[in-house]
């Protein structure tokens, strides 16, 4: 890839990534509010505006930190399958939008009870949006980390192919 382009997939996958992890800080604020809020109308308002939000922003921001973070490794001498944390980030990319798709059933089912004239209150209490949030920011955490430090230690195949004379 050439240099300008290189960068430029770099700045965007990067972008994304923030944003994602931005997006999801937000939805963490979101789920404590909704947890701790004594006013029932904010309870009611936390879920109804999870929804759109998941749909709108992370789905779509996590989406293309993945697209990105692919064109990024296969442009570079990075690899996607060389080196173990380029290969773990692919998999905590996959796993977290995965979980995030499921997980945006539970999220309308919150939002329809909020919606209702008259919710229950004990689902709208229910820390699963919390838990899940916390976990969702542990793991971007864990990707950026594996991003900024870079751990030494190559795929098998891969370590093999660079040790080999050139022909």
């Amino acid at each position: 890839m050439a240099p300008r382009l290189r960068k430029l997939a770099l700045t965007a996958h990067v972008s994304a990534s923030v944003g994602w992890l931005g997006a999801v800080l937000v939805f963490l604020a979101l789920a404590v509010v909704g947890l701790t809020s004594p006013d029932a109308r904010t309870v009611r308002a936390v879920y109804l505006a999870m929804e759109p939000a998941a749909w709108y922003a992370l789905v779509p921001l996590a989406g293309a930190s993945l697209l990105t973070g692919v064109i990024q490794s296969l442009g570079t001498t990075w690899g996607l399958f060389r080196h173990y944390w380029v290969l773990f980030k692919l998999l905590i990319n996959v796993g977290a939008i995965v979980v995030r798709l499921m997980y945006t059933e539970t999220l309308g089912y919150l939002a329809g009870v909020a919606a209702a004239p008259e919710p229950d209150p004990d689902v709208l209490r229910s820390p699963s949006v919390l838990i899940h949030t916390v976990l969702a920011v542990v793991l971007l955490l864990l990707a950026t980390l594996l991003a900024v430090f870079k751990p030494r230690g190559q795929m098998r195949f891969a370590a093999s192919r660079t040790a080999a004379p050139q022909q």
